[in-house]
């Protein structure tokens, strides 16, 4: 491109009215190469969004062989409201089409060119101001190896600033989305599933860099004073969320791998015609009053050396399985189990022989076999001869694992509809997630959940999710704190955790202990592994740990108490977009203070919770709002006023509750402490499994 200009020169302003927000671009030279520069603003941002900011971070293309930058006067431009569309030819003799077009009080923004056939990469720029706050893109703590999330004397919390993102999902902290917001006023999601990189002022402190693969680059710039509603924007955008049966927001109960023993923990001899562990946990929370409405099973739960071939029930391992789903039925738990993407046994066979598979994927040991859900046949085989078979027999959902762990992503292989293995990586979780939502919504209607680790954009449609495998450390829990939160940002409002961590050494008990208060403010409360113990059968002294397990009864019930509350606020999520996890900048932004207590959040708009993830910690400092009146769900004669930071005691049961005065939902609260003291008494009898077994009709 032959620059014309130097410095900056205005080529068009136009102003728009639209909702009472005026919308004006310009466009701006910065340098001697006259690289073109655009700046953004109306009434919502609190200055105006330069793209880019310096010479040399420009708007740009590339190919396999070269970068060219978009300089010069366009030799087209025409008028829209508030907005701009002009066209550049470059060097190459390529066409450079720049269009951003208000939409309301947001934009809409596409960079393309013709040819477009060997554009490979498009980047940019914005322009930092020196405080500025970006969250959003991920749930991981940061970017890289996932270990990385739980080191000792991190800093790093939902602040991205000084971080940088690759939109590429990797196991296993994998919900990703590529979107984020600015304490600035503003909100950026870029289009398409090509994989993306960020660095928020990490090389350059001035500046956010951006760049997306692609042949073109397609994104839409929310602004909004308020940065509740440009999430909520977002979330219907890339949604609506679902909204799951309200038996979802039950207590749930799991372990790793169920084994089938001939005695129960106590060495109280099996006379129960089901798998002993499931038997073992549903009778003894039965035993404890602790609440369970749903059951699930990992794998292995199949036959086959990896526990997983053709959907077939492993009958050693889970004995009369149909018996037993009816059995958990009458008790009012529903039952799941675990999937994945990739088929094994007989079933793998027949993908290759039927170009059912995934091309490109990396063979694995076990004939682990990738389905190519792009192609329609694939994925009603996988469909009608897989999952309906666990289906049929009243199985009401699963967890959906591994859709990002194996997927391949090389340019040179290609999905059955053509697109290469690199375009739709980040894509794979989201085509899974809805293949297994087709069938389970044929054969139960409504009443199901789905639970995959991983996700991108429109994922959310079809399921809550679960963090993957975090660490048992404290900085696991710390890990977990965060990821709700930024879940909730990005679009995913339905989100639960491994209460106690999934592996990384022993459990410990008082970060198990933190990790289920934590869990009870969560819309997905699912405890386990916990080593593929229970809480009455630990692995140290107390074996029998009473006040953990009154802990859990504490916080269980407080959950299923809380199903209403929970339910209704899903539905608010999924018709306005209003996330049930609310960081506190996001309900009370004009307060610096919300913007740095990550800890305390709110569950939906009346619970206040601040969340403790290091060890022997027996009290807690924590930031209440202004503009309301806090009532301290412990002792409810407590009230404090909202604006002031707090200091509370916070032994190890304990997790600071506030309640929005006023609220309805402070009647669940009105006997919190004495709750706790009848846990305790309750677990302290140690139930007897012989008598338990003796009750069941079997």
């Amino acid at each position: 491109m032959n620059p014309k200009h130097l410095l900056v020169l205005l080529i068009i302003v136009v102003v728009f009215f639209s909702c009472s927000v005026s919308a004006e671009v310009t466009i701006e030279y910065l340098g001697t190469q006259g690289c073109v520069s655009f700046k953004i603003e109306n009434e919502n941002l609190k200055e105006p969004l330069v793209i880019t900011g310096k010479e040399t971070d420009i708007i740009y293309y590339e190919t396999a062989d070269s970068r060219t930058t978009l300089c010069g006067q366009p030799f087209f431009t025409e008028t829209i409201e508030g907005g701009f569309h002009g066209k550049w030819r470059d060097d190459n003799g390529s066409i450079v089409d720049v269009l951003i077009k208000p939409q309301g009080s947001n934009f809409h923004i596409k960079f393309t060119a013709e040819p477009s056939a060997n554009i490979q990469k498009w980047g940019f720029s914005i322009r930092a101001s020196a405080d500025e706050y970006f969250t959003g893109c991920f749930e991981r703590t940061v970017d890289g190896n996932q270990r990385l999330s739980w080191q000792k004397g991190i800093k790093t919390a939902l602040n991205l600033r000084g971080e940088t993102v690759e939109m590429f999902v990797n196991p296993t902290l994998s919900l990703y989305c590529p979107f984020y917001i600015s304490s600035r006023g503003y909100g950026l999601f870029t289009q398409g599933t090509w994989p993306g990189f960020y660095d928020f002022c990490k090389s350059d402190e001035q500046l956010v860099k951006i760049s997306f693969e692609g042949p073109s680059l397609e994104m839409i710039l929310y602004t909004d004073r308020n940065p509740m509603q440009i999430v909520s924007s977002h979330s219907l955008n890339v949604g609506p969320a679902i909204l799951p049966p309200k038996w979802v927001f039950s207590s749930w109960r799991w372990r790793d791998e169920h084994k089938n023993r001939n005695t129960y923990y106590d060495q109280t001899k099996v006379k129960a015609p089901y798998n002993s562990q499931v038997v073992e946990d549903v009778l003894m929370m039965q035993a404890l009053d602790i609440p369970c409405g749903v059951y699930w099973v990992d794998r292995p739960w199949a036959v086959g050396n990896y526990g997983y071939n053709d959907f077939e029930w492993d009958r050693d391992r889970l004995p009369n399985p149909e018996r037993m789903i009816k059995w958990l039925e009458k008790k009012d738990v529903k039952f799941l189990l675990w999937i994945a993407p990739w088929v094994s046994g007989d079933m793998s066979k027949t993908a290759l022989e039927n170009g059912f598979n995934l091309k490109g994927q990396q063979r694995q040991l076990n004939e682990r076999t990738l389905v190519d859900f792009t192609n329609p046949q694939a994925r009603e085989w996988w469909q009608n001869e897989g999952v309906k078979k666990v289906l049929d027999v009243g199985v009401a959902g699963f967890k959906l694992d591994r859709s990002e762990q194996l997927t391949p992503s090389s340019p040179d292989t290609f999905a059955y509809d053509g697109k290469s293995t690199r375009q739709m990586h980040n894509d794979y979780p989201h085509q899974y997630v809805q293949a297994a939502w087709e069938i389970c919504k044929k054969i139960r209607g409504d009443d199901f959940i789905l639970m995959p680790r991983a996700g991108y954009t429109g994922s959310s449609r079809y399921a809550g999710f679960w963090g993957g495998d975090i660490g048992s450390a404290p900085e696991g829990l710390r890990t977990a704190i965060i990821a709700v939160q930024r879940s909730a940002i990005i679009g995913f409002p339905v989100w639960g955790s491994d209460t106690g961590g999934y592996w990384q050494g022993p459990l410990d008990r008082q970060v198990c202990a933190r990790w289920l208060a934590f869990s009870c403010f969560c819309p997905i409360m699912e405890v386990g592994p916990t080593e593929n113990r229970s809480l009455w059968d630990m692995n140290s002294e107390p074996e029998y740990d009473a006040e953990l397990i009154a802990i859990w009864r504490l916080y269980a019930k407080l959950h299923t108490d809380l199903i209403d509350y929970s339910y209704s606020c899903a539905k608010q999520a999924r018709q306005k977009g209003i996330p049930i996890i609310r960081p506190l900048f996001l309900a009370y932004p004009e307060q610096k203070q919300t913007w740095e207590d990550w800890q305390t959040y709110l569950y939906g708009p009346d619970i206040l919770v601040s969340a403790i993830w290091q060890k022997d910690t027996d009290e807690h400092s924590l930031y209440l709002p202004a503009s309301e009146e806090w009532v301290d769900a412990w002792d409810t004669r407590k009230i404090y006023k909202g604006g002031q930071k707090i200091t509370v005691d916070t032994p190890l049961y304990k997790i600071p509750i506030f309640i929005r005065k006023g609220a309805d939902v402070l009647k669940v609260f009105e006997d919190t402490r004495k709750l706790y003291e009848e846990s305790l008494a309750i677990a302290k009898d140690k139930p007897d499994l012989q008598d338990l077994e003796k009750r069941e009709d079997w």
